[in-house]
């Protein structure tokens, strides 16, 4: 049997850019490892989720690990608190955050407070506390962002977000959704206005305002949900694997679904800073467990920022870095792949079906000589997201026969 490699570039599906004549990221940029593990292995497309769906990071990487979002999706908030190594409780809720500047009103003037790097850490301390025997445990991340767990008896994740999602707007009074909701709503909306009160007078926040930068005055709050029961990847596949992520939301989804969490600093960073660091830990990994799955962010981030010329840069430090895997090729299964699209042209995500390539010693080849969004058409391969772990699992010899 060999060992399983699932490599995704976040957002790497992408469509004609104008600065790049009409090609795209991953036609415009020299990838000679990707090139020539497509050309010895197979090609094709893969749907994240189902043809013309505009999945989110964590819904894909869901799919794509074998869990159907569609049964045990509630929401993106546990991924990120899970990431951010608040251990949640069956009945615990959830919430993506961030800290935003909002004046006397309660207008949002900034959502991410100027993009606040400094003090979160006690800002976050500060904001944690208990309110009627329910705890609210508040963890910071990259820069802005936070994650918020609520613990105590009968929560509910039926509840409206309080980030009315951009600027100019006021902030959300939280809302139940349907009749279970009410007591949760309540009890959150009355934390935000303590938090709101103690982040105003807080010495980090009268620091900024004396030097011209933006207070971080306000948690916003958005993706509520309870963290899914999700099987053991172990149990469900009978390998032990691991998560190699620079991002909170993967390796918490990672952790929920039991898989063993490799991380250093030096992989987080808007533009994943260490890429080498990835591919060395992922070697080293599989020396003793038969699956790894690696998440590259920056791919993702150039996309929503639009910069077509770092997305063909971050391709290009990618396939430098997986040189080493191609000396796997007798014992290891490598695909390649991404999450979603996120088109440079568009700067979100969108519905496009991914580029994907299998490469192993033994395998069927096919058409495929580039590893692109136009040539992989050449392919062999038309999948969902869900099959994915199916067809790797079959190629690697792990696959049960089905029937007599």
């Amino acid at each position: 049997m060999k060992k399983i490699a699932l490599l995704i570039l976040d957002g790497l599906g992408d469509r004609p850019c104008n600065v790049l004549h009409g090609l795209t990221p991953l036609q415009f940029a020299y990838k000679p490892n990707m090139d020539r593990m497509i050309s010895e292995g197979q090609g094709g497309f893969m749907y994240p989720v189902s043809p013309g769906t505009n999945t989110g990071s964590d819904t894909s990487h869901l799919s794509l690990l074998g869990y159907d979002p569609r049964d045990v999706y509630t929401g993106r908030g546990p991924f990120e608190a899970m990431g951010l190594g608040l251990l949640m409780n069956p009945g615990d809720i959830a919430f993506r955050a961030n800290f935003a500047t909002v004046d006397e009103s309660g207008t949002v003037i900034d959502r991410r407070a100027g993009r606040i790097s400094e003090g979160t850490e006690a800002l976050a301390k500060a904001i944690s506390m208990e309110i009627e025997g329910y705890s609210f445990r508040v963890r910071p991340g990259v820069e802005h962002r936070a994650a918020l767990v609520v613990s105590g008896p009968d929560l509910s994740d039926k509840i409206s977000d309080s980030d009315p999602h951009e600027a100019g707007k006021r902030v959300q009074e939280i809302h139940a959704i349907d009749g279970s909701g009410k007591k949760t709503a309540d009890l959150v909306n009355r934390y935000l206005k303590e938090a709101g009160r103690i982040l105003n007078a807080h010495g980090v926040n009268l620091k900024r305002k004396k030097e011209g930068l933006k207070p971080a005055n306000a948690l916003l709050l958005r993706g509520v949900g309870k963290a899914p029961l999700l099987k053991p990847f172990h149990e469900k596949y009978g390998m032990k694997g691991s998560c190699i992520a620079g991002i909170p939301l993967i390796r918490g989804i990672g952790h929920l679904a039991g898989l063993s969490i490799v991380y250093d600093e030096r992989m987080t960073g808007s533009y994943d800073s260490d890429y080498d660091l990835k591919v060395k830990k992922a070697i080293s990994v599989l020396e003793n467990e038969d699956f790894v799955i690696i998440n590259f962010k920056a791919t993702d981030v150039a996309g929503h920022d639009g910069d077509a010329f770092r997305k063909v840069e971050v391709i290009e430090k990618v396939d430098r870095a997986i040189a080493p895997l191609l000396s796997l090729a007798k014992s290891t299964v490598i695909a390649i792949t991404g999450d979603h699209s996120t088109p440079c042209e568009m700067k979100e995500h969108s519905g496009d079906p991914l580029p994907l390539l299998v490469f192993s010693d033994g395998i069927r080849t096919d058409f495929c000589s580039y590893f692109d969004e136009r040539h992989t058409i050449m392919g062999s391969l038309r999948l969902a997201s869900g099959d994915l772990m199916q067809y790797l699992l079959a190629l690697s010899g792990r696959a049960e026969k089905y029937g007599a």
